[in-house]
């Protein structure tokens, strides 16, 4: 099954290249680990996890939408964060985006660091769209 690379333009450039924010195969769309950088490619929320949170999640949707699919289309996120005190806050902003009644497979690790020292979330997401694309 070939595979289809997904660039939104309402996110950053991929950084460094080398990645795509998205690809699809079949109906099922893996997004890459997203970080709270805009669509210019500055940081968002330097030392603040509520406004990097938002930030990922905000690039989330932009990638969900250019594939097609939104939030109910997930069926597996992995958060990535550096600090095992901001689970709360991050629980929070994203409980805003995913549907309540039936929340994706999820799971949360916290690790040393991320790609560039200032990010504090990365997130990344598994979707199954109704129908291929």
């Amino acid at each position: 099954m070939p595979k289809q690379v997904i660039g939104p333009g309402d996110v950053h450039p991929p950084i460094g290249g080398g990645y795509s924010h998205a690809t699809r195969a079949g109906n099922t769309i893996y997004l890459a680990g997203q970080v709270a950088l805009d669509r210019q490619g500055n940081l968002v929320g330097k030392g603040d996890i509520g406004a990097q949170a938002e930030q990922v999640y905000q690039n989330v949707v932009a990638v969900l939408k250019a594939a097609g699919v939104s939030f109910q289309d997930v069926v597996k996120v992995t958060t990535y964060l550096t600090r095992r005190e901001d689970i709360p806050q991050v629980r929070e902003v994203r409980a805003r985006y995913f549907p309540a009644s039936e929340p994706p497979a999820s799971t949360l690790v916290v690790v040393s660091g991320l790609a560039s020292p200032d990010f504090l979330i990365e997130v990344e997401a598994i979707a199954v769209a109704a129908q291929a694309g």
